[in-house]
């Protein structure tokens, strides 16, 4: 049987898409992946993350959650739920070693910067512009 015309052209385009799905797949898999390899203390950064959430969970009033809210509400709702664990893990850390009493908008924010990469930065501007939250505060954690 010989390939020609329509149908080869439909095979190798189907060949070159799920090859290409399979690896934009992996990519993803394997930064999961390494990011459950533990570290030297014997955690991973995901293990650290669940630790800050749940210790400091009771730190947080309705207001704070509502605000942390907001601020995630830009990023596509497929990577939101990844996205807020990880901003609340932050802002958990900075808790601890802050040792507070409760979760602040000051805290909020400055967690928020220091969990976003430096290439959304403009986008996390916006956002602070949009909600009249003053940024000279934080730019150098900009």
């Amino acid at each position: 049987m010989q390939l020609t015309g329509w149908f080869l052209w439909f095979i190798l385009i189907w060949i070159f898409i799920f090859a290409g799905s399979m690896a934009i797949g992996g990519f993803f898999m394997f930064r999961k992946f390494l990011k459950r390899m533990p570290k030297d203390d014997g955690k991973s950064a995901m293990d650290w993350e669940e630790y800050y959430v749940n210790e400091t969970r009771h730190l947080w009033s309705e207001e704070e959650k509502a605000l942390l809210e907001d601020l995630v509400s830009p990023v596509p709702e497929l990577f939101r739920d990844v996205a807020r664990h990880k901003i609340a893990g932050k802002i958990g850390e900075l808790a601890l070693k802050e040792k507070v009493d409760k979760i602040t908008e000051e805290l909020i924010i400055r967690g928020y910067i220091q969990a976003t990469p430096k290439r959304d930065h403009k986008f996390l501007r916006k956002k602070l512009f949009e909600n009249r939250i003053d940024v000279a505060p934080y730019e150098h954690l900009f």
